[in-house]
């Protein structure tokens, strides 16, 4: 059975919004970069809604965040290099490898690391070099690939494989630091805009791990969210 177009949209939004919060977690941002997507593309209509409470905080936060793109432009470009900066220790470093406990959202035993997760499919990133392979940007980049390839699977039997690994790998290398990591930005972020980016991609990879769940799904749609 083919998965239906509107399966495919809500995924393909998804991956939309973590291709944008893995950029603004790994490039500084600037005047033309927040232009581009809080006055004309992505957060000017969010492609998919969700009742996750943090997708509507995220929603929120990121619609209220900047009132004036060159002021908002020198906020954000100021706090990506607190929290993020990549020449002395930043406030909020987006690295797995810094948090050292598991999720209440894992039962399973300790994981391999996210290089050996990536070798198994073949995948080298394109970063190396310039962030280790356990860096949120890159986990993310990961992920949508995974998303992609299980919507371009025509055989069932493939997509419920990709599922199981989806599921798998959220598991064990997103919501396994995430939540923690999220809680950091937003006590030391001084933007909206990065506390809305931080809730925004904790929300999507929880709607993505309830949308591969077994279990009943959180109630999501293509429907946009308007600013």
């Amino acid at each position: 059975m083919e998965i239906n177009s509107q399966h495919k949209n809500i995924l393909k939004g998804y991956n939309m919004l973590l291709y944008f919060a893995g950029s603004m977690i790994m490039y500084e941002p600037n005047e033309e970069c927040i232009t581009d997507f809080w006055t004309k593309g992505i957060l000017k209509n969010l492609p998919v809604s969700s009742t996750n409470p943090n997708f509507i905080m995220a929603a929120s936060q990121l619609r209220e965040s900047c009132n004036d793109i060159t002021f908002c432009a020198k906020e954000m470009h100021e706090d990506f290099l607190r929290l993020f900066s990549p020449n002395e220790p930043g406030l909020a470093p987006a690295y797995e490898s810094l948090y050292n406990y598991k999720s209440a959202y894992s039962m399973n035993q300790e994981s391999d690391g996210v290089s050996e997760f990536y070798k198994t499919y073949g995948w080298k990133s394109k970063f190396r070099g310039k962030f280790k392979d356990d860096h949120l940007g890159v986990e993310l980049l990961f992920l949508t690939l995974l998303v992609e390839k299980y919507i371009e699977f025509d055989d069932e039997a493939c997509r419920g494989e990709m599922k199981k690994e989806i599921h798998r790998f959220i598991d064990a290398h997103i919501l396994s630091w995430i939540p923690e990591w999220n809680k950091t930005i937003q006590s030391r972020s001084k933007t909206l805009g990065f506390k809305g980016i931080g809730t925004l991609i904790l929300a999507c990879t929880e709607d993505i791990f309830s949308i591969f769940e077994q279990k009943q799904p959180i109630n999501t749609s293509t429907s946009y969210l308007k600013n």
